[in-house]
């Protein structure tokens, strides 16, 4: 079992040793840690930009080749070197020349690194001890740690390796001093990597969250204008349907009464595209600014309740307590309330009996809302149609209101009415019930009611 895991070990620290010196890649550089400034004396509009870390490169290869030229120079002479001045000047740019290629290429510059230390030691180890001048040094520490920031940790590892066996082939007498250097160098850069890629992984979930926070903003506009165009349409369409046929019936060929009818589904109407265009210009608006028109309440309950009556409900209101100081989304959601009730009690119960009860009291405001059964078998508000989808008990045909060919109502939620008032009740923190009560349908809700502030 330990000559396996020796094995192991050995196999991954070979392949750290090639992908360090043949085949390993970087990654790109980090460009939100970058500094890009225009050139100044560049004329025209469009000034290049210089990349501030490339340009300090260069500038330090300089100043180390000029100043590795001036420091072999005199123990050179002092040694009298029987060569040309010329190598070494080639030498100490091979020196530098890896500080240029270390920002785009640093696994390449540290190759280089490695291939003209013992190429100039050649030359430099007639005259100097240790055999390699100190710009050689810092720029063999500098692709290392370039090296350790780009790579991952099995190349840092090799990078360390071959460095260091590299040091002490080259000298001995250095070779703790060398090794030493080039681990702090490779330790240093294997940190910054660390916490760079710790700061891209915090704020790539940054970002998710912040994602995830707009879509889960978004849902919830979506449900609340699919709330308010439900209540629209399905009270007002419901009142429109049921006058558009209850009119001609009532005229009996009386143009008068005929043309007070259809004015009358004509202001409804009107009415109906007003309340939409409110609730779509949320989506309309690109900027975000908040609805301006007032939103309804139970201010308007007087009309709601006679639009209901002209649809042939009897409506009876019974009101206790102060309602008009109510908070904008309560009287909202106790005026949707009332009006979704109202609407199912026209769709499944015409010329019904619907009582409505609006009580405010320390504890909030309190809705009821009882309407009768209708007196033959059939739907209510809240019955589950069969596989065909056709109500049963109404007459009609294809438009749904047909009798049911497949399997007996029974009573339950169906369609999005009484979700909808509870997820209204929901936000603000009431409790809703909706349920058949002897011969009555009631829904019953408590809203708190608290400032818009609180």
């Amino acid at each position: 079992m330990i000559y396996k895991e020796v094995v192991a070990k050995l196999a991954q620290l070979t392949r750290a040793l090639v992908r360090a010196v043949v085949t390993g890649t970087v990654d790109p550089p980090p460009g939100q840690w970058r500094r890009r400034v225009r050139v100044p004396w560049f004329p025209g509009p469009r000034r290049p930009t210089v990349d501030l870390v490339r340009l300090g490169d260069r500038v330090l290869a300089f100043v180390l080749f000029a100043g590795g030229v001036a420091f072999m120079e005199g123990p050179a002479a002092a040694a009298r070197w029987p060569y040309d001045k010329s190598y070494l000047v080639i030498v100490s740019a091979a020196f530098s020349l890896p500080l240029v290629l270390r920002d785009r290429w640093p696994l390449a510059a540290w190759r280089c690194a490695l291939l003209s230390l013992p190429v100039g030691v050649s030359v430099t180890g007639d005259f100097l001890s240790p055999p390699y001048t100190p710009g050689a040094a810092i720029a063999c520490l500098l692709v290392a740690y370039s090296a350790a920031v780009r790579c991952d940790r099995d190349i840092t590892v090799g990078v360390w390796l071959v460095s260091s066996a590299m040091a002490v082939v080259i000298d001995v007498g250095t070779a703790v001093p060398a090794v030493i250097g080039v681990t702090v160098a490779v330790l240093f850069g294997y940190n910054v990597r660390a916490r760079r890629l710790a700061a891209g992984k915090l704020a790539e979930q940054e970002r998710r969250a912040e994602d995830a926070f707009a879509e889960r903003a978004a849902l919830a506009e979506r449900a609340r204008i699919a709330r308010e165009l439900h209540d629209v349409v399905a009270h007002h369409m419901s009142v429109i349907a049921i006058q558009a046929e209850a009119v001609p019936l009532q005229a009996r060929g009386d143009a008068g009464l005929l043309a007070q009818g259809l004015a009358e589904i004509r202001t409804l109407s009107l009415k109906t595209m007003a309340e939409m265009r409110q609730v779509l210009g949320v989506l309309r608006d690109t900027e975000g600014a908040p609805a301006t028109s007032p939103q309804p309440g139970l201010h308007l309950l007087d009309d709601l309740v006679a639009t209901a009556r002209g649809a042939g409900l009897t409506v009876t209101v019974s009101v206790s307590g102060e309602l008009g100081d109510l908070p904008g989304t309560a009287g909202l959601t106790a005026y949707r309330i009332v009006q979704e009730s109202l609407s199912n009690a026209m769709r499944h119960a015409p010329r019904s009996d619907v009582t409505v009860e609006l009580t405010r009291d320390d504890g909030g405001l309190r809705i009821r809302v009882a309407s009768s059964l209708p007196g033959e078998p059939g739907p209510t508000p809240y019955v589950e149609r069969g596989p065909v989808g056709r109500r049963p008990g109404l007459p009609g045909g294809p438009s749904g209101h047909g009798p049911a060919e497949h399997g007996p109502a029974r009573y339950g939620p169906a369609g999005h009415g009484l979700a909808g008032m509870r997820e209204r009740v929901a936000l603000l923190g009431g409790t809703f019930h909706a349920d058949r009560v002897g011969e009555e349908f009631t829904v019953t809700a408590t809203v708190p009611i608290r400032t818009e502030a609180g």
